[in-house]
């Protein structure tokens, strides 16, 4: 899913900033109309710039500690309530002293800080859900933090209260065509290995993807809408009796085995970087960005959800702003090209195996990833109705929960 709106945290360390909605902590919107418009983003405010100059100053090395303020560049790259990312940059004007970046990006995310979901309830609830966002900002950064140290992500410059500096990347996401190429495909695979294959500090109980369903089903079956296009679709939905649904899909997942690993939750194109200056053809060309979904969890449901994504266009201008072609599900033979560099960058010896212990490792985990994929279209159909009705974000979210029905019939074939 693409058009993410953070409007909550996660209430346990073991669940990431995915989490949109506490237990009991719903702030409803009012239903959005499908023809409002974004907001444009305001420009950095004096305050803003000011401390911006005083952190690359203090954070940075080389020109930067020569700059002026008057000559320091910044921009608004994108602002929201979750986060919100401006570009630094030294004047042309200025020399570099050394290796110092020419540019940075400036990430704050205080206001999720400041965000209460619990408005009207008592005191005592907007303090924990404080100390939460709170504690959710800290185990995001530290993610960061080591995937940077390993490569694995953008450099990290500096990390203070309010935000980072982070390294600005020249790059372009990926578009959703993209994501078959044989090469980059082959790469998302490496890299998701790779990332799959670190020791992280966290909770490595897999308690992130039906930990946050039942927090997500319960909020569903709250629910309720006032414009009549909204509920006859939200009442369609709900006929398909989701916790009983709920229920079945457990069954499957846990008769199905699939190692517990540190999964991004979230690889699709907009998370996936071209480099600039890349090519199609070299070997490493893309960068994974965006860790706030990262958690322990099912290696199959990592997988299983990019190849979800391949159906998925988001660039389109005009309502729902999204297009599915169930074509572009990825067929057999483009699961296993993926499947074969995953298992060459994670599984040692694989290449040293027959050519049918090959193919039985590649079968084995065909099916793992091809039922855990049901789980994503569950996991983002209920994650689509929330957001339906608390996001002022214009988006048909409640035609994007149409995957539901999708999960249910697939669900069939198993």
């Amino acid at each position: 899913m693409k058009t993410k709106f953070i409007n909550g945290v996660s209430s346990s360390p073991s669940m990431s900033l995915g989490l949109l909605v506490t237990e009991n902590a719903l702030q409803v919107q009012p239903d959005a109309e499908e023809d409002c418009k974004l907001m444009r983003p305001e420009q950095p405010d004096p305050d803003t710039k000011r401390k911006a100059f005083l952190w690359c100053r203090e954070f940075l090395h080389g020109a930067w500690k020569s700059v002026s303020e008057e000559h320091f560049h910044i921009t608004i790259i994108r602002g929201g309530l979750s986060n919100k990312l401006f570009l630094c940059s030294l004047p042309d004007s200025l020399d570099s002293v050394g290796d110092e970046p020419r540019s940075i990006l400036l990430r704050l995310y205080g206001a999720i800080l400041q965000m209460s979901c619990n408005k009207g309830d008592s005191r005592q609830s907007n303090k924990e859900n404080h100390f939460q966002g709170a504690e959710a900002m800290v185990l995001e950064s530290v993610m960061f933090a080591i995937l940077a140290e390993r490569e694995l992500g953008p450099k990290l410059y500096g990390i203070f209260p309010q935000g980072r500096l982070e390294q600005y990347v020249p790059s372009r996401k990926l578009d959703t065509c993209e994501l078959s190429d044989p090469s980059i495909s082959a790469e998302v695979a490496e890299k998701m290995a790779k990332f799959h294959g670190m020791r992280m500090p966290f909770n490595k109980e897999p308690k992130w993807l039906f930990g946050t369903m039942d927090k997500y089903l319960s909020q569903v079956m709250r629910l309720n809408f006032t414009r009549d296009s909204h509920l006859r679709r939200f009442n369609r939905l709900l006929s398909y009796n989701l916790p009983h649904e709920m229920d079945t899909l457990k069954s499957l997942l846990e008769a199905t085995h699939s190692p517990v690993v540190f999964c991004h939750n979230d690889c699709q194109e907009g998370n996936i970087l071209l480099l600039k200056g890349q090519q199609s053809s070299d070997k490493e060309k893309l960068m994974l960005i965006d860790f706030e979904y990262s958690s322990y969890n099912y290696r199959g449901f990592d997988i299983g959800n990019h190849f979800c994504e391949w159906m998925y266009d988001y660039s389109c201008d005009k309502f729902p702003f999204f297009k599915v072609d169930a074509q572009s599900f990825p067929s057999k033979g483009q699961q296993l090209h993926f499947i074969e560099s995953y298992l060459r960058e994670s599984e040692r010896g694989f290449d040293s195996l027959s050519d049918d212990d090959q193919m039985k490792l590649k079968e084995e985990l065909y099916v793992e990833v091809n039922r855990f994929s049901l789980a994503s279209h569950f996991f983002w159909g209920l994650w689509s109705i929330i957001q339906a009705r608390i996001s002022t974000i214009e988006f048909g979210y409640l035609v994007s929960a149409a995957r539901l029905p999708s999960y249910t019939l697939c669900l069939l074939v198993y």
